[in-house]
């Protein structure tokens, strides 16, 4: 049985990170071989080689990149699979990039809003082991993120911060299918401190909403509670964010600086409570969890923006960072669209492609789990598939500003085809992308290969 036809918290939990699967031919969309050299003729004349995926190295190859990026405040960098070292390397190559040259100072990342606070705890202070934080919140739909990779930025970020003590970089998470324990105690503490007679009543509200469990069992077993226990949680947290909100903040900039973090941290309380009041036995019940979960991540990311100041590298799926959804039925309104809307061209999103190569998933019919993820292999993309024309350039690996291409480009950007959109599972059923419609730029590399995954709590 597909596992799109499992039970409805088991659908929910495919479609949470799983935006796609592989490219298949399509004839009808194929290009004439004509039109085809054309486009790549047009392709090469605007397409800027890069040298190297990996972060170390200078960085003078990425400087046409910076034109492209702009004013942007947020950068919205994708990924074709959630699995590949060569798409996290390149992140992490060019956020140090946009750090030393461009004053960009937050990594923001597809992952809860508690991880990034444990995590940002580390890159700060030297708080923590970051390795054991990817162990334990990096499972099921996360399970993606437990990598050398990752760790490895987040080192990097640590290390810089410790040569620059009063010109910090952060991390942050965006996203709201978890919310751990250390959540509930921050938002805990400032009102035991703040408004101390509210603390018993908070404390009732979120006894049964706070983790008792690893990260992947409580998200696993919250889908497996009844409709009603999901959306009585979610009317709790609601009144706790609520009763938050009727206090005023103490006098003093450090006092309403403390206010407005406790807030946000109980309102992403809110919204994970809220992920999961939603009826997945029903398609519109899942389509609007998925416009839900898209929305609040761009509302986040713009309130830590707003909040710190900084520019944001965001990193997450092709499907999140692009503005047209490839998927409307099941996802009808994608993260970087809402982040247009919300900060106009103070947004700019990247995509990334790629021709062949190998990544990190678990099967269709697999729980995310540690011990079912296999190492999968795809490729050369076949014809009529935007990779195949796209890997016909002179370049072996190159980005693009899609916004200034030329014309026989540009129409073979506008129009829709087969794409590799791999989440956490694989395969499962694609859809095309016209890429010129879903981002401002454009990253395609020849080859990839399987992320390093780290050792996990779950297999």
């Amino acid at each position: 049985m597909k596992r799109t036809q499992r039970r409805p918290a088991t659908a929910f939990l495919t479609l949470f990170l799983c935006l796609g699967a592989s490219a298949a031919t399509t004839p009808a969309l194929a290009a004439t071989t004509q039109d085809d050299d054309r486009v790549v003729r047009a392709v090469e004349s605007v397409a800027h080689p890069l040298r190297s995926t990996e972060p170390s190295g200078p960085s003078d190859d990425l400087r046409p990149l910076d034109r492209m990026v702009g004013d942007a405040r947020v950068v919205g960098m994708g990924e074709a699979t959630h699995g590949s070292h060569e798409f996290f390397a390149l992140k992490q190559r060019v956020f140090r990039h946009l750090v030393r040259d461009r004053g960009f100072r937050t990594y923001a990342l597809e992952a809860p809003w508690s991880t990034g606070l444990r995590l940002n705890d580390y890159v700060l202070r030297g708080k923590g082991d970051p390795e054991r934080v990817l162990r334990e919140d990096f499972q099921d739909a996360y399970l993606s993120w437990n990598t050398r990779e990752y760790l490895s930025l987040v080192q990097w970020m640590r290390s810089w911060n410790v040569a620059h003590p009063g010109d910090p970089v952060r991390f942050m998470g965006n996203d709201i299918a978890y919310a751990g324990p250390e959540l509930y105690d921050r938002v805990l503490d400032y009102v035991r401190t703040a408004h101390p007679a509210l603390l018993p009543e908070l404390t009732g509200l979120y006894r049964d909403l706070r983790p008792t469990t690893a990260a992947g069992p409580y998200m696993r077993g919250y889908l497996e509670r009844p409709l009603a226990e999901r959306q009585d949680k979610a009317a709790r947290a609601r009144r706790a964010l609520d009763l938050l909100r009727e206090q005023r903040p103490g006098p003093g900039r450090a006092a309403g600086e403390a206010y407005r973090w406790a807030v946000q941290n109980a309102l992403t309380l809110r919204q994970t409570a809220e992920q999961y009041a939603f009826d997945f036995g029903k398609q519109e019940g899942v389509a609007a969890a998925m416009r839900f979960r898209d929305e609040v991540m761009a509302d986040n990311t713009a309130w830590w923006q707003r909040n710190t100041g900084d520019k944001v590298l965001l990193s997450a799926h092709n499907g999140h960072v692009g503005y047209a959804s490839a998927d409307p039925v099941n996802y009808p309104k994608s993260q970087g669209a809402f982040l247009h809307d919300l900060l106009g061209a103070g947004y700019v999103a990247v995509g990334l492609s790629f021709d062949q190569g190998s990544f990190n998933a678990t099967g269709p019919d697999d729980l995310p789990l540690g011990k079912n993820v296999k190492k999968f292999t795809v490729g050369p993309a076949a014809p009529g598939s935007n990779e195949h024309t796209l890997d016909r350039v002179r370049e072996r690996d190159y980005f693009l500003d899609l916004r200034t291409a030329p014309a026989p480009a540009r129409d073979w950007l506008g129009r829709a085809r087969p794409t590799y959109s791999i989440g956490t599972a694989h395969p499962l059923p694609s859809h095309p992308v016209a890429l010129g419609r879903s981002y401002d730029a454009l990253v395609h590399l020849h080859r990839v290969r399987a992320s390093d995954r780290l050792p996990g709590e779950d297999g």
